[in-house]
Order: structure tokens, then sequence, then C-alpha cells
């Protein structure tokens, strides 16, 4: 009988050991899986700027809250519509210039804390450049694009242009017409909330989507927060929904509830009470301060926050359970 040396055995078990490490090496070398304290540590810095969205829905705010608890400085801010979650990183004293198209309390009250801020009332003055809806998007779509500037027709009749420097005119090489441009946002980095997303970073978005695809491609880093990690078969079951693939993902970080008190669409609702409750914490400079002692300073990270809150009130806001039709992804036969 023909006999098999026990080198070859030995060959054999050792090449199939080194290549199950190599997948095991390759396969951690994927994940963008990290902590919210290690991602805001690592890609956010004292002077970075940061864009910060999510238009009322899939608000960052636990991602801005460990900006806050940091305690990361003179940091340059874009966001469209400034409203709670700016206060409250204006309140920490993270912030010297904003970049928006909006602020407000989503027309419940006022962003006192911006408002002191803006008008040299506050413990240090904000640098503030205004833009429309429009002409934001237009920024993040130069950024996101590579190009070194963006027509926005709308401003022709605006006073925006009176305002801010940086919205310059410019002649169409084409039919001599008078356009409007804008220069383009590449934040150092950028912060997003989502539904959901994979260990290797492909992150998938329902409801309001806004702009986070443009976002994202238009920073150096991405961070995004989301309400759960899942396996990649529920992220390919359902490959339209995922806006964020993983190649623009910097760090990817499992934060159930971390939009609160927005909302996100099948998790849970808006809070509309803190909304309102919001206009009376951030008139008095003494009860923001207590607030941001209480409920960012003293608490070791959003899962404190979580668990501070309360399983009830939690209960209160549980989205019902409204799945959409499923759809068909079959191919052709061959």
């Amino acid at each position: 009988m023909f006999m098999i040396p026990i080198t070859y055995w030995i060959a054999i078990v050792f090449r199939i050991t080194m290549g199950l490490d190599l997948v095991e090496r390759v396969t951690m070398s994927q994940t963008k899986v990290k902590t919210l304290p290690d991602a805001i540590r690592e890609f956010v810095h004292d002077g970075s700027s940061v864009s910060i969205e999510g238009f009322t829905h899939i608000i960052p705010y636990a991602a801005a809250h460990e900006i806050i608890r940091q305690k990361k400085r003179h940091l340059t801010v874009y966001r469209m519509t400034a409203d709670i979650v700016v206060d409250q990183l204006i309140a920490g004293d993270c912030v010297d210039s904003l970049t928006s198209s909006f602020i407000g309390n989503s027309s419940v009250g006022s962003l006192h804390e911006l408002r002191r801020r803006i008008e040299g009332r506050g413990r240090a003055p904000l640098e503030y450049h205004e833009y429309s809806h429009g002409g934001m998007i237009a920024r993040y779509l130069a950024g996101a694009s590579g190009l070194p500037f963006y027509p926005v027709l709308s401003y022709a009749g605006s006073d925006l242009p009176k305002v801010n420097e940086d919205i310059r005119v410019m002649e169409s090489p084409y039919d001599g017409q008078k356009v409007y441009v804008v220069p383009p946002i590449n934040a150092d980095v950028a912060i997003l909330h989502a539904q959901r997303a994979d260990t290797k970073g492909n992150v998938q978005i329902w409801g309001l989507t806004g702009i986070q695809q443009e976002v994202a491609y238009s920073a150096n880093k991405v961070i995004v927060t989301v309400e759960e990690l899942v396996e990649d078969d529920v992220i390919t079951s359902d490959p339209n929904r995922t806006l964020l693939p993983s190649h623009v993902v910097d760090a990817v970080v499992e934060v159930p509830k971390g939009a609160h008190p927005s909302f996100v669409q099948g998790y849970y609702d808006r809070d509309g009470d803190f909304y309102r409750q919001w206009n009376d914490i951030s008139k008095d400079p003494e009860t923001l301060e207590k607030w941001l002692q209480e409920w960012v300073h003293e608490l070791g990270g959003h899962q404190d926050y979580v668990d501070k809150q309360g399983r009830e009130f939690w209960g209160q806001l549980e989205s019902p359970y409204v799945p959409s039709l499923p759809v068909n992804y079959g191919s052709r036969r061959a």
C-alpha cells in the first residue's frame, strides 16, 4: 500500500493553519468597529473642522456629547440646521466657528447660548458664516466631487452675498450669464448617525436620508454611529439601503439611542418634550451649565445617559413595527 510521508501531512496542516490565520487577520483588518470614546479621540482633535448632519432625523447627539465630555476645543462646525446639538457644543466651549443655513430650536424655541455668543454676551465670541440650504448642499456637493466651487442661481436678488464674502459671482463661459458660486466643504471629519451597519462599515439609512452621502464623501474621515450592528447578510439582503459603503467609512460605532432627542425611523420617535424644555434650559447660563454637568460631564458615557433616562421613558418613544413590503432581488437564470 502506498504510504504518504508524514512531512506531506505536516505541510498541509501548516498551510491550512497559516491560511486560516491569514483569513482571520484579513477579517480583523476589515472591521471598522470602534467605541465612541476611541472614535472621537482618534478623529476629532482640537482645531478640527467637523461636519455634523442629520435633518430632524438621525442627528448624532451621543457623538456630540462625547466631544463635549472629552473637552475638544476650537472646532469649526458645519451643520445645515444648527439646532440643539450645536447649542450644546457651543455651551461646552467646543466651537469657535459655525457655518450653517438655519439657526433655531426646530420652531419651538431659541438657541440662547448660540445667540449669546454671536451677540458677544457669552464666555467667548462665535464666528458665524451664513448660507441658504441650497448653498450648503452645493458646498457639500463640491466637496464630495472634488470641485473648486459649485454654482447657485438662487442667490440672485438675495442679501446673503452682502454678508458672506465667500459667496461670489463669476461669468458663465457659455453664455456670459452672471452666476453665484460657493466653495467646497472638505471637513477633517464628518459625524453621522444611521439605523444599522455591518462591521466593515457598510451603513444603511432609511426615512429622511438628507445629504448624508454627500457629507461623507466630502470629508477626510467619517464616523458613523448606528442603532445596531448587524450581520453581513442583513446588509446584502437589501443593498439599495446602503447609502454609505464601507470604503467611505473610517469608524462605525454601535450607539443605541444615539440620536436622542431627535428620532430614528423605525427605532424611536422624536422627544418633543425635550425640544420644548430646551428653550428654558438654555435661556439661563447657570441652568444650562447644570444640565451639561448632569447629563454629559458626570456620566461615564452614552450608556449611562440611556440608563439615567429609564426604561419607562424609552418605552414611551418606541416606534411601532411597520415593515416595508419585501423586494425580489432575483436575477435572470442562466
